[in-house]
């Protein structure tokens, strides 16, 4: 209700489902048709901004929606969605599987077992792809067992996001960066993905999960494979994948080294938006739970072009802000000429690129501040506001994915062998971290993290880039 029914009925306003698309609910909620329709129509006019709701588009998009009401694990529960689906064999099918990764295989077994998979179908998976590499790899035999590879969509929506896709534009659309997409010119790089909500409902499986497996196992890691890989021969579904498959087997493993590298934090109470919010183990009944709600990392790409380049990732809930962001801290200038300014005063050339909120790009350069008798340096920022450039409203990134899935283009989804190489560098570090004396560090809720998340940049010289709290 809060994202993909939206992002349908933008597309469907935008002209892109054809009429007689149908988009059928699938649940244990026992409502028909028309109990569905009520529901969504509320939360439609909750989630989409009042200046795109247009009345005969909603209406014309209720009419697309139906409800089956089934139990997955129960394949003779099927017959309404079989019957349902009957007599459209030639129309692209997709099946969004959101729930519990257990329920994949069996779902896909139903759906071939009652003649639902055709030619056209594609099924889609939300992640997590499992909780370890075993889970992972059966997770996968099971789908793979029922559909192709190449009708496999394993979605990340941070992929498509504008600020991630424009990533791509950036370094191999312009000569002006990928000259300087090295460690000759490059300090370090910083991606942060920082949330102020709690795990709310999620409780049970944040807890099995953790920041690690929910956060850093896929969206960091995708994130940073982007910003890591090496220009693929062209936009082709694969040619893109199989560089961020490079990346992900360059990375240096930090199995025994875990106390060095990575801090995990759990958050307490504090106040986040001026709101007094409870501590993780009070959400969860007063459970005592090590399972960290915070992680910051040092990774390193193990290549030419990245070498002694350190990559700093940094995730967790009941942070201080909402926001998302993928800095790239240049090297600075090797000497000052200027009489009377300090080294120390010339910042170093730095690029943010911010997913959320606002997404757009800034790029911070040095500049003379005007004015007669004397020389006086600030750093200044040329941003591009994608909002404010291009004057229309901003598509979520589920837009582009779901009509990606419907295209058939699984550019900016995942492949099997990603998922399993991710998993294959995260799975040493939780073996260590599981087997470690050591707690996630304590943090009041409402600030961005343990003191050691600082700690652990900042004795490499460096520091974490807090520009959206400017």
């Amino acid at each position: 209700m809060r994202k993909l029914l939206p992002a349908l009925y933008h597309r469907d306003r935008d002209g892109q489902l054809t009429p007689d698309s149908r988009v059928i609910a699938v649940s244990r909620a026992g409502i028909d048709d028309a109990g569905y329709r009520d529901k969504a129509d509320s939360e439609l006019r909750r989630f989409v901004p009042d200046a795109v709701h247009e009345a005969d588009i909603r209406a014309r998009f209720l009419q697309r929606l139906h409800h089956v009401t089934i139990d997955a694990g129960d394949h003779s529960t099927w017959d309404g969605l079989q019957a349902l689906s009957a007599d459209r064999e030639n129309r692209v099918r997709v099946f969004y599987l959101a729930c519990a990764p257990r329920l994949f295989g069996p779902i896909c077994f139903g759906l071939r077992e009652r003649g639902l998979v055709i030619g056209q179908s594609r099924v889609v998976l939300e992640k997590p792809i499992g909780n370890d590499l075993e889970s992972a790899r059966r997770i996968n035999d099971e789908v793979g067992a029922v559909f192709d590879e190449e009708q496999i969509f394993r979605i990340d929506h941070y992929l498509g996001k504008e600020t991630v896709q424009n990533l791509l534009v950036l370094r191999f659309a312009n000569s002006l960066f990928e000259p300087l997409w090295n460690s000759g010119s490059i300090d370090h790089v910083q991606i942060t993905v920082a949330e102020s909500i709690g795990v709310g409902g999620r409780g049970s499986y944040y807890d099995s999960a953790g920041a690690l497996r929910d956060m850093v196992q896929n969206h960091l890691l995708q994130l940073l494979c982007l910003v890591a890989m090496e220009p693929p021969t062209s936009l082709d579904r694969e040619a893109v994948r199989d560089e961020k498959l490079k990346v992900l087997k360059a990375l240096r493993p930090l199995a025994g080294e875990t106390g060095r590298y990575i801090v995990r934090g759990q958050y307490t109470t504090g106040v986040v938006d001026g709101v007094a919010v409870p501590s993780y183990r009070d959400e969860l009944d007063g459970v005592a739970s090590n399972t960290e709600t915070f992680v910051a990392m040092k990774a390193e790409v193990q290549n030419w072009r990245w070498s002694g380049v350190p990559f700093y990732l940094r995730t967790g809930k009941r942070l201080d802000r909402h926001a998302s962001e993928i800095v790239v801290q240049f090297r600075p200038v090797p000497h000052s000429i200027f009489p009377g300014v300090e080294e120390n005063t010339i910042t170093p050339n730095c690029l943010v690129l911010r997913l959320q909120p606002d997404e757009g790009v800034r790029l911070h350069l040095m500049a003379k501040e005007p004015g007669p008798g004397g020389l006086r340096l600030r750093s200044v920022n040329l941003n591009l506001s994608f909002a404010e450039t291009f004057k229309f409203r901003f598509p979520d990134a589920y837009e582009r994915l779901l009509m990606d899935v419907i295209r058939g283009n699984p550019t900016l989804f995942m492949r099997r062998d990603e998922v399993e190489a991710a998993w294959t560098w995260l799975e040493p570090v939780l073996a260590s971290l599981a087997v470690s004396v050591e707690p996630p560090r304590r943090y009041a809720a409402g600030t961005m993290g343990p003191a050691a998340a600082v700690a652990l940049i900042e004795r490499d010289g460096r520091t974490w880039h807090e520009e959206v709290s400017e």
